[in-house]
């Protein structure tokens, strides 16, 4: 104990000092109630801006400042007087943060002076746009493996495009009965394709027809068809429009071959007086005319599921003889291996045949008549009885809802036979037929016999893009693989020893 007795323990120790300060009731804020004895106690917690050294407990609290958010990391560093290497050691962690949050290169980013990081930041968000991850996933999934893992949006987008669509048709088989290979870059690697071919007599519409059922419509501009129909010129002067096989394909893998007129005249016309020299195993004009016949006849009845037979009257016996001939002249179907057996004599279960429909177009109105509807069935049902070809069973006018009054049982032997009318504008038909009689009846359309050609259209198209899809082969073809075993059966039909000789026969 000292003289002035301020030394003992207890009285005026910090024991003391708290005791007393829990008993007193708090003050208002800013004043000081504890003397000078509180200040001291509050002096080293003010003691934040880092000028004289901390001692103690105090350097704990220098984590505490690294810690913040970066925003104010930023705005600490340049408000802050702090010396250069400080500074240096903040900047390494804010440009890494903004590497992974904005995608920027961290090889750029250091260059940035910290009092324009406000700009800095916007411009990277201007160059360094890139496509999102979700897109990235979708096109590795279109584009299969991608090398080195990197992968080309503009290349990703193209694989996932649709097929391209075509807008004209183009040529499989040339004027010179030659194969075309053009068509291969529409084809796709896909199995379920429907291939529809057509062949019939000159002038009866197969180009309309096909127009019509791939991607056009009657109220379309004939000029804009896919294929070209016979202009006013070309059907003043008794020509042809088309010549070789034309091909096109739908978005919907519908492929559809348009063929020249089977014994045309205008071919055999444009041979004699063009002076054009036939190939040697040929030695009159119409017998080659007869033999491109055929073999395109024959190539259709390999290669095509729906084969559609166009005639504008009924009918002619020679067009079933001409089919009957071309059916004894079709290719075998390849088997489904060289080492097998009786691939030449193989039976019907094993032999490819296709559905054939005939189709009755610029059909008149008695035609519609039901009575009549049943005579063409049967006679066509007693040429045909002979034929592999299925003829039967796949196409019902029936079913069209354009007899309405008759059942099922009506036709003992139906066929696949449509009857198409004149095309014409359904508009200014209805107006003249309307304005021809009494004038009660002026605003009632006339009396056809029958639908009008754009419901029958659209119903004959429905009904043949339903028929069943059998394998062309013993082997599932896709696209590209029918386009080749196509080019392999023309090849072998044109160097097939029947054809060269019945044409000697003919000779």
């Amino acid at each position: 104990m000292s003289e002035s007795g301020h030394s003992q323990p207890g009285m005026y120790g910090q024991g003391r000092r708290r005791r007393r300060r829990r008993d007193r009731d708090p003050g208002p804020p800013g004043q000081n109630l504890s003397g000078p004895s509180r200040d001291r106690d509050y002096v080293p917690r003010d003691r934040r801006d880092g000028s004289e050294e901390a001692t103690g407990p105090l350097l704990q609290k220098t984590p505490i400042i690294l810690a913040k958010p970066p925003g104010e990391r930023i705005s600490f560093q340049s408000k802050s007087s702090a010396p250069a290497s400080g500074a240096a050691s903040l900047e390494k962690p804010i440009m890494l943060i903004k590497t992974r949050d904005e995608g920027g290169k961290p090889g750029n980013t250091p260059d940035v002076p910290p009092s324009a990081s406000g700009a800095g930041t916007v411009k990277l968000e201007r160059e360094g746009q890139r496509p999102t991850q979700p897109v990235y996933q979708i096109q590795n999934r279109g584009m299969g493996s991608a090398a080195g893992g990197a992968v080309d949006p503009v290349i990703g987008q193209t694989k996932l495009l649709p097929p391209e669509k075509m807008k004209h048709s183009i040529k499989l088989v040339d004027d010179q009965m030659n194969w075309c290979d053009s068509a291969m870059e529409y084809l796709r690697d896909q199995t379920d394709m429907l291939v529809v071919g057509v062949i019939g007599l000159q002038g009866t519409g197969k180009s309309t027809i096909m127009s019509l059922l791939s991607a056009n419509s009657p109220e379309e501009d004939q000029r804009a068809y896919v294929f070209r129909a016979q202009t006013q010129e070309i059907k003043e002067r008794a020509g042809n429009q088309s010549s070789g096989i034309d091909f096109y394909i739908t978005q919907e893998r519908v492929i559809f071959l348009d063929t020249q007129p089977i014994l045309s005249p205008s071919i055999l016309d444009h041979l004699i007086n063009n002076d054009r020299k036939l190939p040697p195993e040929y030695n009159l004009p119409h017998t080659y005319v007869e033999m491109q016949s055929l073999q395109i006849t024959a190539f259709l009845f390999t290669v095509c599921h729906v084969v559609i037979v166009i005639q504008d009257w009924f009918t002619d016996i020679n067009l079933y003889r001409f089919l009957q001939t071309a059916e004894m002249l079709k290719p075998s179907t390849p088997s489904a291996s060289h080492d097998s057996t009786g691939s030449s004599g193989a039976d019907d279960g094993s032999e490819y045949y296709p559905h054939i429909v005939f189709l009755q177009n610029k059909a008149r109105r008695e035609e519609f008549c039901p009575r009549n509807l049943k005579k063409m069935h049967m006679a066509v049902d007693k040429l045909m009885a002979h034929s592999h070809l299925k003829y039967k069973g796949t196409l019902s006018m029936l079913d069209c809802n354009i007899f309405p009054g008759l059942s099922r049982d009506y036709l003992e032997a139906e066929v696949n036979l449509f009857l198409l009318p004149m095309m014409e504008n359904d508009g200014e038909d209805a107006l003249t037929r309307a304005g021809s009689g009494p004038p009660l009846f002026s605003l009632l359309p006339g009396y056809r016999g029958h639908p009008s050609f754009s419901s029958l259209v659209s119903k004959f198209r429905s009904q043949i893009l339903s028929m069943s899809r059998s394998q062309l082969s013993h082997t599932i073809l896709t696209e590209k693989n029918w386009f080749h075993y196509a080019a392999r059966i023309w090849d072998g039909v044109k160097k097939s020893s029947a054809l060269s000789e019945y044409s000697r026969l003919l000779s």
